[in-house]
């Protein structure tokens, strides 16, 4: 009787750890899905710092991931999101015509950790991480990735051109600047060559600070002006180019009757559509003029 009260036990014992997977089994986790380089719109995630951090991919009908592509990055304002800068941008359809990638990251709680706002996030980290990743399963060229962003992601593009050293070949920014605690020290520039083309608007509120920052990147990197290189700037802007001592450009455009806002964009918080100028167009050209190297 003890023997078949024993065996019917086993019996309960074995059947029942079948059925949970066993006490030394590690739960069921959900497989990752396999990302698959292809043409279209993608909503990715990418893991940094025990977070998933989310973001938008455009990849143009003429995207060859057995090919080398350029990358542009695109950061939004505070409070917003990578759909909020795609729609803002427009920089989809010029990538379809250009054929290079754009990737649209989503800031953590609406922001990201740039020069004066927001949070405390590693956001460096995090882009420095996501580049590579882009690099790697994308093909996307290390020689022609670049950097753009307006406001809080206009900050964050220059945190990243002096930090993620040798990672973007240009950055573009529009209505942000090079201001805040880490920028007092004179070393704190890039430490490999940056270009930059900025835009501002005379009424921004912020006009002045990023003027004066603007000014203190040049005076650290020795930049000179360069006179009659490009045409003249539309009827009421005005257009300042500079190289500095280290091969790189800066491009100002001055716009005095916009404020805080995106030139050229015809949809999207922020923008401006009758800026003179349009700032998608204009970032492009500049990039695709200055790759790494060169």
């Amino acid at each position: 009787m003890r023997r078949t009260i024993a065996v019917l036990a086993g019996l309960v014992l074995a059947l029942t750890g079948g059925a949970c997977g066993g006490k030394d089994e590690p739960p069921a986790t959900p497989a990752t899905p396999v990302e698959r380089p292809a043409a279209g719109d993608h909503e990715l995630t990418l893991r940094h710092d025990g977070v998933e951090r989310r973001y938008l991919l455009h990849a143009p009908p003429g995207y060859d991931p057995a090919r080398p592509t350029a990358l542009v990055i695109a950061l939004h304002f505070f409070p917003g999101s990578g759909a909020g800068m795609r729609e803002l941008t427009g920089l989809d359809a010029r990538a379809d015509r250009e054929n290079f990638l754009v990737a649209y990251p989503d800031g953590r709680d609406g922001g990201f950790n740039a020069l004066i706002c927001c949070g405390s996030t590693d956001d460096v980290g995090f882009l420095t991480t996501l580049t590579g990743h882009l690099v790697d399963t994308w093909r996307a060229d290390p020689d022609r990735v670049y950097l753009t962003g307006i406001s809080n992601g206009g900050d964050l593009s220059f945190r990243l051109a002096v930090e993620a050293t040798g990672l973007f070949a240009a950055i573009g920014v529009v209505s942000g600047g090079y201001s805040g605690p880490l920028t007092e020290p004179d070393s704190y520039v890039p430490k490999r060559p940056v270009s930059v083309i900025t835009f501002v608007g005379g009424q921004d509120r912020y006009a002045g600070i990023f003027q004066d920052g603007l000014r203190t990147w040049q005076r650290r990197l020795g930049c000179r002006p360069v006179a009659g290189r490009t045409p003249a700037a539309p009827a009421g802007l005005s257009r300042a180019d500079a190289r500095c001592a280290d091969g790189s450009d800066v491009t100002v455009w001055s716009l005095p009757e916009m404020g805080h806002s995106w030139p050229g964009a015809t949809s999207g918080q922020l923008a401006a559509p009758d800026a003179g100028v349009s700032a998608t167009d204009l970032i492009w050209e500049f990039f695709a003029a200055h790759p790494r190297g060169t």
